[in-house]
């Protein structure tokens, strides 16, 4: 069973992509794999994996805006990622929450910002939902989850 209903997926999926774009264009001197890792594991997150419809239907301006008040965040200095590598981790952390149904504070315990960086090149070209997939089943082959 998935997290919430399917019908908020595509427009979850892509504006969490969105967001995570839009914090590098935005702030290119900000560390961005700071901000992922503080959104995966915030409220703000945490009321998408519940599926309140509220935040589920926010598109990525109205979601950074309600993520900052929400959570009292500032950005922290640092590197800001580069190149479509943003847009699909967000994507990506979407979708594996709801394929999973995990908590998104649990999925990047389980699928580390660092991995999908690296694994990006072989992985962003696939269709997403295979893309969780094949991460999916490596981890359960070596026992990271």
């Amino acid at each position: 069973m998935q997290a919430y209903s399917e019908a908020y997926l595509g427009d979850v999926v892509e504006n969490q992509g969105k967001l995570f774009d839009f914090v590098v264009h935005n702030y290119p001197d900000k560390d961005t794999a700071d901000f992922i890792q503080a959104y995966m594991n915030s409220k703000t997150r945490k009321s998408i994996d519940e599926g309140q419809a509220y935040v589920n239907t926010m598109d990525h301006s109205e979601l950074w805006n309600y993520f900052c008040k929400t959570e009292g965040f500032a950005l922290q200095k640092g590197d800001s990622m580069k190149g479509f590598v943003p847009d699909w981790i967000g994507e990506f952390y979407a979708y594996y929450q709801w394929y999973y149904n995990i908590p998104s504070s649990e999925v990047v315990k389980i699928v580390p910002i660092e991995y999908l960086i690296k694994a990006y090149g072989g992985l962003h070209d696939l269709d997403l939902e295979l893309a969780v997939k094949k991460v999916g089943n490596r981890l359960k082959t070596t026992n990271i989850e």
